[in-house]
């Protein structure tokens, strides 16, 4: 695994992924696709339907002589003949000559790739349904949980939590949309021979392909160049994208768990070390796990953009990196997502300190409120100018927000001490926060129903 791995990984259900990254998976999809590559052909005339049922039956994973296999690999050296040639040794009678008929090395191993991405996307988007859930339960729990906004670093005006994780949502369902959108486009079959004109089977190619497609539940290649690699990108930047949704959420509680915040705690375990040398530390080991292991995967469709432009109609340096790549933008989701999940589940928000943090600048973070009621009187910009200067005064010298206030002449005349403490209250100015974090979280909740 490429990976970065902390005990903590240990202790997470994969849900079953990482089986599917095993080398014994990709042999299964060789074998799956050879056998609906044979089906495909016999139903066209091209191949017997005999030899196409043998095949079928043959094309099984214990049928495969593996140790056979690695003698022939150490002996020619190819990564793919090896194989073939274990499956035609398995099959019965005249049918191993049917086997592989007509397409090339790369049809096979590119295309099973993408059978087995296509069962890994599937366990994503369920996991992206158990962590909607997650964040679902949160806003709505925490619609109303008042905490500081802030911008550039500085408290701006008050917010709620469940707000905050309503924009987590929106991004969240923005980007499993981009996932859904692209299957159609990412798992696709080339079934087009050496160079992708079915120049080997012209009669009947085209339609061979698609019933391939057909029978593995995929989408045939219009063109099927291997030179074609637009659509492994856009699945390595689909994953960035969500990733890059996860690693936000991991950097708010990476950032907010802080002792002098305060505002959220990993869930945690008596037990659990931080430290070989601190006995006090709990560290916040799944936000910094999401936070590293995004990082890695944002590098990975930057150097396939490099690769997928060489020339010509194929090149091994350019598959052979897709392979790498794809491959470790699929470890380095499911470390991702794994940890988002068990995270976004066992968050502990903390209500009294968020509010606590909100009074801390004793209603200064109200200031515009304070100036739209003024500007009611005044004008906005009048109200600007007066609720500025008393707001600066008071942030520059640290003196009291409502003291200020009150000692101003105009604001006096204007509001009550009681219409005053009121304005500048930050549970009286979070907008529409509350319905927004309920509105989102119905949404994620209906999204994930269709996910899991």
């Amino acid at each position: 695994m490429r990976a970065f791995y902390d005990s903590k990984s240990k202790t997470i259900d994969d849900r079953g992924i990482r089986e599917l990254l095993e080398e014994k998976t990709k042999y299964k999809a060789w074998l799956k696709i050879e056998a609906a590559l044979a089906k495909a052909q016999a139903e066209q005339g091209f191949i017997p339907e005999e030899a196409a049922q043998q095949i079928e039956e043959s094309a099984k994973v214990e049928n495969i002589d593996f140790e056979e296999m690695d003698r022939i690999y150490r002996e020619i050296g190819h990564g793919f003949v090896p194989f073939l040639k274990v499956l035609v040794k398995a099959c019965p009678e005249d049918s191993g000559k049917y086997v592989h008929y007509g397409i090339t090395t790369q049809n096979v191993q590119q295309s099973g790739q993408l059978y087995v991405m296509k069962q890994i996307h599937a366990k994503f988007l369920k996991l992206c349904g158990e962590i909607l859930n997650n964040l679902s339960e949160l806003a709505k729990e925490h619609a109303h949980t008042v905490m500081p906004g802030r911008t550039h670093g500085r408290h701006a005006t008050p917010i709620t939590y469940g707000y905050k994780v309503s924009a987590w949502i929106s991004e969240f369902l923005d980007s499993v949309e981009r996932l859904k959108e692209s299957e159609k486009r990412v798992f696709r079959i080339m079934m087009g021979g050496a160079v992708g004109t079915f120049s080997t089977m012209p009669e009947v190619g085209p339609e061979v392909q698609e019933r391939v497609a057909e029978l593995l539940g995929m989408y045939p290649m219009d063109v099927p160049s291997r030179n074609i690699n637009t659509h492994k990108l856009e699945y390595m930047t689909n994953l960035s994208l969500l990733a890059n949704v996860c690693h936000k959420m991991a950097e708010e509680v990476y950032q907010t768990s802080l002792e002098e915040i305060a505002e959220v705690s990993e869930g945690f375990k008596e037990g659990t070390v931080g430290s070989s040398t601190m006995p006090h530390k709990i560290n916040p080991k799944l936000a910094k796990g999401i936070i590293a292991n995004s990082q890695k995967l944002y590098s990975l469709p930057g150097v396939g953009s490099y690769s997928s432009v060489r020339p010509y109609e194929g090149d091994s340096s350019q598959y052979m990196l897709f392979d790498g790549l794809l491959e470790e933008s699929l470890q380095l989701m499911t470390e991702i997502l794994l940890r988002c999940e068990e995270l976004t589940r066992t968050l502990h928000p903390h209500k009294d300190r968020m509010l606590e943090n909100a009074l801390r600048n004793k209603g200064l973070d109200n200031s515009e409120y304070v100036m739209m009621e003024m500007a009611k009187k005044l004008g906005k910009d009048q109200a600007h100018s007066l609720v500025y200067d008393i707001a600066i005064k008071t942030a520059a010298y640290g003196e009291d927000f409502y003291t200020n206030l009150k000692a101003n002449e105009l604001i006096a005349e204007n509001f009550t001490d009681k219409e005053l403490k009121e304005l500048i209250d930050p549970r009286s100015y979070i907008g529409l926060a509350p319905e927004l974090a309920e509105k989102m979280a119905l949404k994620a909740a209906e999204k994930a129903e269709t996910l899991l």
